[in-house]
Formats: C-alpha cells, structure tokens, sequence
C-alpha cells in the first residue's frame, strides 16, 4: 500500500478527514523508538508518528517523555536489597539503620580472638555456668552453718581426716592383659612406698610390668602436682622428725623416716572390655579371638595416715585389755546383818 499511496499523503488525509488511519508499523514499536531517541537526544523534534499517537491517545506532546518512561517502569531494586512492593519490606515506622554489632573484647584486626582473663570477664554471664542453681547452694551453705553451730564448731571424725590427710586416685588405661596375669602385680605393690614400688617394676619380668611401671609414676606426678603429696611441711619444717616404728596391719614392723612420704594404700585390677581377633586354622577354618583389657587404679597416701591408723589400733587394744582387766571390789563394812534367811 505504501507504494501506492505515500506515507505523507495518508497523514495528511486522515488529519483532514479525521478518520484513524493506522500505518502498517505498530504504535508499540513506534513508542519504543521514541523513547531510545528521546534518551539518546533529547533537543530533536518530535516525529509525525509520534504526533499522530499523541493525537490519537489524546495525550499532550509537552509531557517530558522521561517524566512518561518513570511512569512507565518501576524503579528497579537495588542489587542486596528488597523492592518497594516485597512484602518482605520493613514497615516505615519501623525502618531505620540496623544495629551496629559491638566489637568483641580482645579481638584482632586479623579476625582471631584472644583469650580474655578471667578477672576482666562479666560474672553475670559467667553466673549461670558457675552456678546454675543459687538456691540450692544457699540451702547447702545455710545447713553446714547450722550443723557447726548445733555442734559448736566441732567436726566429724572422717571431716577432720580429710583435713589433715590427703589422698590421690589413679585409674589406669586399659592394658592389654587378664586379670589373672595383673593380679599378682597389683598385690605385689599395695602397702609398699611409691618409689620401692617403681623399683620393682622395673627389674620384673612380668611383661604387665611396663604399663604397671609407666600408671605409677604417671599416679605419683598427679599426687605431687595436684594434690601436694610427698612435699615437707612448712609448719613442721624445721622441727627434725624422728624415725618411728609402726607395726603394720599384718603383723609386719615397718620404720618410718618421712611423714610426708608416699605408699599404695590400696591396689585393686578392673576388668575392662574385650577384643575381637581372627585365628586362621587348618583347611580354611577360623577361630573368633577375645583379647581382654585390664585396668589398674591405685591409692595412694601419706606416711601419716599409717601412723594415725597404728596409733588407733593400739589405743584400741589397750582400751580391750583394761575392760577385760580384773579389779577387787573395795572394803567395806558388813552392816545389817540378820541370822535368819530374808527369803
């Protein structure tokens, strides 16, 4: 048709007759052109095909066709951001600049944290963790007070040796062996000194003997360290302690020259969990293995607590011996005498 009638005849036509001619290109490919031209310059006139659509829409060619483009397309979201129609958006009242995170104590430009004192912690988040039940504590602490007051200050016999005495026990790993083969090593050292103990173990045969020897140093090192067993003491430090032969349990005399040295008290085997092996036999057969595990805990303690404990016995015997001890009864005068029988 174009060739035919031009398109400068149509428009003139249709403006003259005012009747809609709409040329073979769409008005939306024409808006979209005239919206990149109006970007790229915005000083050009407008072209007919634009006139004509703004004759025909009946909207005025003064409008700023920026002003139409915003109009047109919603503002697009920023990248990290929500957009103005997200339901996920803040409502006004409530937006604002989000909460600064406070910088942690003693942390580092490089990310890692250093370890804060102790001292210079909050002891009110420490509080909960030390301790979690206030109550209770107060209960505990009120109970002790009343029973120190009910007795006037005055403590059990297990109290006071728990006081004056100390003690440390030593579990052991599991050792590869039977109860039958760590038996006889245990009963071996009990009531010996930790040192004759370890000297012992060391020159035996028995192949037990090495995981026994490494337990009791490992056990005396824990005494001394965390328990300060083995140490002189600084209120009898100078005072010169005399030798004293106590006769033990078993009958045995014993000669002590160190108070404060340390002995097994007790020594006692733990059976543990078993194994699994494989044994290949003959003509493919094979036998299912249980390879037991042994432990051995120790305890140990001072010099002290054997003199306390022969010093007992002893008072004890000595108590036995005077009840059983016979007395005469006192003289006295035989009064109210009658010479027939009362019966």
């Amino acid at each position: 048709m174009g060739a035919l009638y031009p398109y400068g005849q149509l428009v003139r036509s249709a403006a003259q007759t005012r009747i809609a001619c709409i040329p073979r290109r769409t008005l939306a490919t024409t808006a979209v052109r005239c919206a990149q031209n109006d970007n790229n310059s915005t000083t050009e006139k407008p072209s007919v095909f634009s006139s004509v659509k703004s004759w025909l829409s009946g909207s005025s060619s003064k409008d700023s066709p920026k002003k139409a483009q915003a109009v047109r397309t919603p503002t697009a979201p920023t990248p990290g951001s929500l957009g103005e129609t997200s339901i996920f958006a803040d409502e006004p009242s409530m937006a604002g600049p989000a909460p600064k995170k406070k910088k942690q104590q003693g942390a580092v430009a490089g990310g890692a944290t250093e370890a804060v004192p102790l001292e210079e912690r909050d002891k009110a988040y420490l509080q909960p963790t030390l301790n979690p039940n206030p109550r209770a504590q107060y209960r505990w602490e009120k109970k002790m007070i009343e029973r120190e007051v009910r007795k006037r200050g005055r403590v059990s016999k297990e109290v006071k040796i728990m006081r004056t005495e100390r003690e440390s026990l030593s579990k052991s790993h599991w050792f590869k062996t039977s109860l039958k083969k760590l038996g006889p090593l245990a009963r071996q050292i009990a009531g010996k000194n930790i040192d004759e103990a370890i000297l012992q173990m060391r020159f035996s045969k028995k192949k037990a003997a090495k995981d026994v020897l490494g337990h009791l140093e490992h056990a005396k090192n824990v005494a001394m360290v965390r328990a300060g067993m083995g140490l002189p003491d600084s209120d009898n430090k100078n005072e010169s302690s005399k030798p004293i032969t106590v006769v033990l349990k078993s009958g045995e005399r014993k000669k002590i020259n160190d108070p404060t040295s340390i002995y097994i008290q007790q020594a006692w085997v733990n059976r543990g969990p078993y194994g699994q092996g494989m044994d290949h036999r003959a003509r493919g057969q094979i036998n299912q293995l249980r390879p037991p595990s042994t432990g051995l805990s120790v305890l140990l303690k001072e010099e002290k607590t054997r003199i306390r404990e022969w010093e007992e016995r002893e008072a004890k015997a000595a108590r036995q011996r005077k009840e059983q001890l016979w007395t005469q009864l006192p003289d006295r005068k035989i009064s109210a005498q009658n010479q027939y029988y009362s019966w």
